[in-house]
């Protein structure tokens, strides 16, 4: 698409001039860029769908590795007196 209309991340570094000066520096265009960004971040980070089989699953595979690490010494102690 057009340079003006790319994101940051998007740009080359010898694009990089050419794009700061098509963005907006006014405080009103600035404000809108935090805003935007801060959009981003809420519906990244904070504003995530949950639950379903998947979150399930991992959180029970996490607990089933949890507890094998917890209990390593003892069930190796009974597997090497259970192989003599």
């Amino acid at each position: 698409g057009p340079l003006s209309e790319r994101r940051l991340m998007d740009v080359r570094l010898g694009e990089l001039p050419t794009w700061l000066a098509t963005r907006d520096i006014s405080p009103q265009g600035l404000l809108g860029g935090v805003q935007k960004a801060w959009s981003s971040y809420h519906d990244k980070y904070i504003n995530v769908r949950r639950g379903g089989p998947a979150g399930i699953s991992m959180l029970l595979a996490g607990y089933c590795l949890l507890s094998y690490g917890w209990n390593y010494q003892h069930i190796s102690k009974i597997s090497f007196l259970l192989s003599l």
